[in-house]
């Protein structure tokens, strides 16, 4: 590895945003005169912002068209993403099995995905996002879950089957496991390498034969990615498609919105949260009646233990996807990467 790219592995992730404010200003000026929607004007940008994903995002309201929020890919992996989220919406759109759910899903304004400014316009929908009204209002904690549970609870019953999942299991873990293998230089070789056939093997062996409930499953269903009411935390909608898919495990959404609570209500990062969950074959009892309430608690250790593995590949190789800024970042994959896949190698013995 270069000097170079070492030094690169210590930087921060997040764009440091007083610096690229005033250029992300003059950007979201620009892509907000080009945009207008059913003839009517949009209204200015209003708080541009940088994310690790490589977007440059704003909201565009005052003007005669509804309330849009507008994204702007900044590299051909951010690019990518807006483009496998707006045929996602499209097919929710198209899915009469959703019914009355279709009110929570973002509907697509403007696709633009070539020339000099491309963006995509999203209607604004309504609420906060859960992780800021969390921060503030700590005691709606239980509310706001069991709210975020039972909605997507709702997507997965709607659209899914249960079904016995061996058959799948191959399209569930190697595509995700070969993006770790190619954006995370430890997981190419010595134990990564080692640790990431460990937890194949793992995964194969806990998962077979089991029956899950497959259908349109979210990917990336967080407490950031769910829209709030601020009195009672009920869910107003869900953003963020980029990562779902329509046959996927359902139930790695709602462990995906309990171990990402535990991590922001702890300050333990993601990984560490999974290895420990590892490491004591089990997740903590109100983590567990979280997810009993919401009916996707496994009946048993090893089940439990294996979607909580399944669900941290699913997240940490979607990340990794998203940016290559995760994989670079020395400081992300020590604290999300490496503890769970040491702790699965320590567990399987030499």
């Amino acid at each position: 590895m270069g000097l170079t790219a070492q030094l690169r592995g210590f930087l921060p992730m997040y764009p440091a945003g007083l610096l690229t404010r005033p250029a992300d200003l003059l950007t979201a000026r620009r892509l907000a005169a080009s945009l207008r929607v059913d003839g009517l004007s949009c209204g200015g940008p209003r708080a541009p912002r940088r994310t690790v994903s490589d977007l440059l995002v704003f909201r565009l309201d005052g003007g005669a068209a509804p309330p849009l929020v507008v994204k702007h890919p900044r590299s051909p992996r951010a690019m990518a993403a807006l483009a496998r989220e707006c045929e996602v919406v499209q097919g929710l759109e198209r899915d009469e099995r959703l019914g009355s759910w279709h009110r929570f899903v973002p509907r697509v304004e403007q696709r633009r995905l070539h020339g000099p400014l491309p963006l995509v316009a999203q209607r604004c929908l309504p609420g906060v996002e859960g992780d800021a009204l969390l921060r503030r209002f700590p005691q709606l904690t239980h509310q706001a879950a069991m709210s975020a549970l039972r909605a997507i609870r709702g997507l997965h019953l709607a659209t899914g089957r249960t079904e016995q999942v061996t058959a799948r299991l191959g399209d569930w873990i190697d595509p995700r496991l070969a993006v770790l293998a190619r954006e995370v230089r430890w997981c190419r070789g010595g134990s990564g390498a080692h640790a990431m056939s460990v937890l194949r093997d793992r995964l194969l062996r806990s998962l077979s034969g089991r029956s899950l409930l497959v259908g349109w499953t979210h990917g990336d269903f967080h407490p950031g990615n769910v829209l709030l009411t601020r009195e009672h935390a009920g869910v107003l909608g869900v953003i963020d498609w980029s990562g779902a898919v329509p046959d996927g495990p359902s139930a790695i959404d709602c462990y995906t919105f309990v171990l990402t609570m535990r991590h922001q209500n702890t300050g333990s990062q993601f990984g560490r949260v999974v290895a420990d969950a590892v490491r004591h074959a089990s997740l903590r009892p109100e983590d567990r009646r979280l997810l009993a309430e919401a009916g996707e608690l496994a009946t048993d250790g090893q089940g439990e233990t294996a979607l909580a593995l399944l669900t941290w590949l699913w997240h940490v190789a979607g990340n990794a996807a998203k940016s290559a800024r995760y994989g670079r970042s020395h400081r992300w994959v020590a604290e999300n990467v490496v503890p769970v896949l040491s702790e699965v190698a320590a567990q399987a013995g030499p």
